[in-house]
């Protein structure tokens, strides 16, 4: 009975992982769409600061309760927050969201294929890295500075991939989550307001969509990313995230009228391949895994604490 308990929540593991995709994509549009009104640092500098506010609200973290160990761990996961919606969001200005999505996978999919265990699980990783090169080839055409913006996200990315599991794990609760998103706030912000504080001032209404963002584009798809790393490997997460790029594409056409060429489109396709291969085969090894040793199993779900309370799950 508990090991089909296990298995279903592995197996909610890639729906999670979809809906914070979609969320995250949708976000991105929202974002692009008020950049007439201000800049990138502003809007993720707005992300972050409201995220931190709604989850210390829900959660309230017991400050004094968290070890040395979690605070170094849930601070690293703040910095890399910061820079990672500093470069994902600038990168957007100058390509599609469904182009940024795709070259932000080098990070993850590094991850993936430093942590493959399997010739299949190499192909896979390396399937989509090769989507991701042909982004970049003769006739992409493509602005050097969005594909550098695009790489920092992806090295923040696969930072992230890592330390968010690694603060799931710690915290049997969303503290973790929480101090890292106000550790990534008071970094960012502050830079926000000297670079663009005055636009956001003279278009006070761009406050509302630094809300919905923040919901969008960091509560809700950095809430379900813990979940789901909480069920699942670094690996398999980081090839699922392989979707991205279509997700995004579709967002970008739909809410933005982005467009991608043949060859861009043959990139995209190449690296949702990928994933999809990846997805097939999910689950096999860890059937494997349990008739061999039925113990408590890695990715078993922690329980919070009584008297904890703030669950955005």
């Amino acid at each position: 009975m508990k090991a089909d308990k296990v298995h279903r929540s592995r197996r909610l593991a890639p729906l999670l992982v979809l809906a914070q995709i979609s969320s995250l994509q949708v976000g991105a549009a929202v974002a692009k769409e008020a950049y007439a009104e201000v800049g990138a640092t502003a809007l993720a500098g707005m992300r972050l600061l409201f995220s931190a506010v709604i989850m210390w609200a829900l959660v309230r973290p017991n400050l004094s309760a968290v070890a040395a160990h979690k605070w170094r761990a849930a601070a690293a996961l703040g910095v890399v927050f910061a820079g990672m919606n500093v470069a994902y969001f600038t990168a957007i200005t100058y390509l599609p969201i469904g182009i940024a999505s795709t070259v932000e996978l080098l990070g993850p999919l590094a991850v993936a294929l430093a942590m493959s265990r399997h010739v299949k699980d190499a192909v896979c990783a390396l399937a989509a890295v090769a989507g991701v090169v042909l982004l970049a080839a003769p006739g992409a055409s493509l602005p050097v500075a969005g594909l550098l913006l695009g790489g920092l996200a992806a090295a923040c990315r696969a930072s992230y991939v890592l330390l968010n599991r690694k603060v799931g794990r710690l915290f049997d609760d969303w503290s973790g989550l929480t101090i890292a998103l106000a550790v990534g706030a008071c970094l960012l912000v502050p830079v926000a307001a000297v670079t663009q504080g005055a636009a956001v001032v003279r278009n006070p209404a761009v406050l509302g969509t630094g809300l919905l963002v923040a919901l969008l584009s960091s509560l809700i798809p950095y809430s379900l990313d813990m979940t789901a790393l909480r069920r699942m490997d670094a690996r398999a997460f980081g090839i699922l995230l392989s979707l991205s790029p279509a997700v995004g594409a579709g967002v970008g056409f739909a809410l933005l009228h982005e467009h991608i060429t043949g060859q861009q489109g043959c990139a995209i396709a190449l690296v949702v391949a990928a994933s999809a291969w990846s997805v097939r085969a999910a689950g096999r090894p860890e059937r494997r895994d349990r008739r061999v040793a039925p113990a408590k199993p890695d990715g078993a779900v922690p329980q919070p604490r009584a008297g904890q309370t703030g669950s955005v799950e």
